[in-house]
């Protein structure tokens, strides 16, 4: 993992910061004391967005532990101790800072200090004070706090860095400078107390302001550890969304006598760097190019076979793991055999491709009838756009009745007829709307407003359809009122594209009473979409 990166105004405060410390250094006016009040209210906004930022962490830790106790209990309990030891870290300097400017002002109740809150533009006295800042952090006899926070801020690194467990070493060597307490050479030449380099005889305003940097590499630091103990919830994981053992027959899971099976074994997701392996019994199978096992036997009786084996795979972090798979396929008698293309099922008002044939009998011997749908030989696509391979397509008449698909072939010369093959009709399945993608969640407001309509897409159907979306009105509540804009095709219209551009994130769209013809001349009502504009 890299280290935190920083914005251009983190690096241009961090610039200010060294160039103002060596202006105060040469005792430069109070222009330099003002400009240090600015660095400081940069840092204390860093440090709200990293604790912005580390509050969303921990609640995905809390989600992957309610989601997988097992899995990511142990991290979620890491990541706690990591906030535990950085608010101790950060609240101590936090005190250190308020006891200062109390103090300096002699006030307990400055506005500069609002509950826990330090606000620099508010100190107005004593500013530049250089006695009580040191009378405090170094102390008469070099005992003051300054020495607690250096083995405050030592015990914290020191508890990152073996948290990180050796298997970052970018970010432990980001750690060991940011949070350096190591005593160094000032500017006489002179080696001297980390304490004393960083506070002695700084002014009040210098010294908030180091405190608010050491606060920063804190939090900061807790970033780092958060980021690595969340990517190792899935270390030992594949990177795939699902594992599953596929048996795919390459021809059929019904074979005849003295013909072939023949099946493809492989992981429905796979590691292009390395190939599991097939075993069948105590036979490893062969591989293809791509990596799949291929599961050859004769078939030499009848009846149903069953067969399995182990797929063995190598983890992330070298272990092996293996999927157990079972299949089963059945032999019998040279018979006619139809099978759909794509489904055990044909849907109404379009085509539907099957595959027709008769063991050892030629295609231009082979006759097929429709009951309840027309007969066509028209190719039909897949959602991907591919072809489905089939010698013929039906179209259904009727939903509730079903489909019979009668075969007859000529055989030496003699009409055959065999029994009907009967299939379920359905009504094709209603499409989701989508806006920029999206039919629910969130959206960016960039995105919403290069959107052109809103289109129907059918993300779990095998066939190719196309359904075109003839209306929608664009709805959302804006100061109290309710604005619509409604449009009689796909497109937005002028209207509903200026009413998009008066969104503001954090606001609800939603676009309803939608409708889409599709493929069967049938005008559908589609769900709503509702997205939350950030």
């Amino acid at each position: 993992m890299a280290h935190e990166k920083l914005s251009p105004r983190q690096k241009m405060i961090g610039m200010m910061y060294l160039v103002l410390t060596a202006m105060l250094a040469l005792n430069v006016s109070k222009e330099a004391v003002e400009a240090f009040r600015k660095v400081d209210n940069g840092l204390t906004l860093t440090i709200k967005n990293y604790s912005l930022k580390n509050d969303v962490i921990y609640h995905e830790f809390d989600r992957a532990a309610a989601e997988n106790p097992t899995k990511a209990g142990k991290y979620k309990a890491l990541a706690y101790q990591v906030k535990e030891r950085a608010d101790e870290a950060y609240n101590f300097i936090q005190g250190l800072k308020i006891e200062i400017i109390k103090k300096t002002e002699k006030d307990p109740e400055t506005p500069a200090v609002n509950g826990n809150e330090v606000i620099i533009d508010k100190v107005e006295r004593h500013i530049d004070d250089t006695n009580v800042p040191s009378e405090i952090l170094i102390g008469a006899n070099e005992n003051g706090k300054a020495n607690d926070l250096k083995a405050l801020l030592a015990e914290y690194r020191q508890f990152l860095i073996t948290t990180l467990d050796g298997k970052n070493p970018t970010a432990e060597e980001a750690l060991k400078k940011s949070l350096s307490t190591e005593d160094g050479i000032n500017r006489d030449g002179v080696k001297e107390r980390w304490e004393n380099l960083n506070f002695q005889t700084l002014p009040l305003v210098a010294v908030i302001c180091i405190l608010s940097e050491y606060q920063v590499n804190v939090r900061n630091g807790e970033t780092e550890v958060l980021n690595y103990l969340y990517s190792q919830i899935d270390a030992s994981s594949f990177k795939f969304t699902k594992l599953d053992a596929i048996v795919i027959p390459i021809s059929s899971n019904y074979v005849t006598l003295g013909s072939d099976y023949e099946a493809q074994v492989f992981i429905s997701a796979t590691d292009s760097t390395q190939f599991p392996e097939y075993t069948v019994g105590d036979t490893k199978l062969q591989r293809d190019e791509s990596g799949r096992g291929i599961y050859r036997i004769r078939a030499t009786s009848t009846g149903p076979k069953k067969w399995g084996g182990i797929i063995a795979l190598k983890a992330p972090d070298g272990s092996i793991k293996n999927y157990h798979f079972e299949s089963s396929y059945f032999v019998g008698e040279p018979n006619v055999i139809v099978s759909p293309t794509a489904m055990n099922v044909m849907y109404a008002g379009i085509p539907n491709p099957i595959d027709v044939s008769v063991p050892g009998i030629s295609p231009d011997k082979i006759h097929v009838k429709i009951v309840n749908g027309a007969f066509t030989t028209e190719k039909v696509k897949n959602s991907k756009g591919e072809y489905f391979k089939g010698s013929w397509a039906v179209k259904p008449n009727a939903v509730g009745q079903d489909v019979q698909v009668i075969v007859t072939a000529d055989i030496n010369g003699k009409p055959v007829q065999y029994a009907p093959y009967p299939f379920r009709v359905k009504s094709i399945p209603t499409p989701v709307a989508v806006f920029g993608g999206k039919s629910t969640g969130s959206i960016s407001r960039a995105d919403a407003l290069v959107q052109q309509g809103v289109f129907a897409i059918m993300p779990d159907f095998d066939f190719e359809l196309n359904y075109t979306v003839t209306g929608f009105t664009l709805f959302y509540t804006d100061k109290g009122m309710d604005i619509e804009e409604s449009c009689a095709s796909s497109n937005l219209t002028p209207k509903q594209k200026q009413a998009l551009n008066g969104l503001t994130r954090g606001k609800n769209l939603m676009i309803k009473d939608i409708k889409a013809i599709g493929p069967d001349g049938r005008t559908r009502d589609l769900n709503a979409i509702v997205l939350k504009i950030n």
